[in-house]
């Protein structure tokens, strides 16, 4: 099976409680300010059917899929839904592989060196490091220490423009990015201007 690949622009908008009516508007705005990677968590009502809405789109070179995806259900749900993209806040190999082998890229949470590569034996292709403030700058430092060369890791939590250098200083190669970014109400236009802040703060920090 042909291997994911990685977004090209490491930046996961995690879109918590996004109404499906809203869906295509918001994944549009989202991808025109340069996000290729769209996660819609299924802790909220509505998800599977804004990750198929989203989906239909068709958009260039994105990622769409699931967040808080916590069993083997959650995979075969959004995998229906035309999701190609795992999300977890944990370390679970079963729903990692079952996600890898329906060729989906596999982003599952850890914040140990113990579910890191328990993660990556299961066939992670990134590894979100959730909660990125437990972990720490440090915590990322010695993961990346012993992590086979070239792992995505991701800080998820708390992330924003202003903090995205430090954490890029200690490791991080991409975010996920949540309430900073996408919050239930938010306008268009301030989800543009933050999409664009976070993305033209990534570039600068990726050169």
């Amino acid at each position: 099976m042909t291997t994911p690949s990685h977004p090209t622009t490491p930046l996961v908008a995690i879109l918590r409680g996004l109404n499906p009516a809203e869906a295509v508007d918001v994944a549009k705005v989202l991808h025109a300010a340069g996000f290729r990677a769209l996660e819609v968590p299924l802790n909220r009502p509505g998800a599977i059917e804004a990750i198929a809405a989203i989906v239909q789109l068709n958009l260039p070179d994105t990622l769409v899929g699931g967040g808080t995806m916590l069993n083997v259900e959650h995979v075969e749900a959004v995998h229906a839904a035309g999701g190609r993209l795992l999300v977890s806040p944990n370390c679970v190999p079963a729903v990692i592989r079952r996600a890898a082998d329906l060729g989906m890229y596999c982003a599952p949470g850890v914040a140990t060196p113990t579910e890191a590569f328990a993660a990556l034996d299961a066939g992670a292709h990134a590894l979100k490091i959730f909660p990125a403030e437990s972990v720490g700058h440090g915590g990322i430092k010695a993961l990346k220490s012993v992590l086979p060369a070239g792992t995505p890791v991701w800080p998820v939590g708390g992330v924003s423009p202003d903090t995205m250098a430090a954490w890029v200083k200690a490791g991080a190669t991409g975010f996920g990015i949540g309430g900073n970014l996408y919050t239930p109400g938010v306008t268009l236009e301030q989800l543009k201007e933050r999409a664009e802040s976070f993305v033209a703060t990534w570039r600068a920090l990726a050169v």
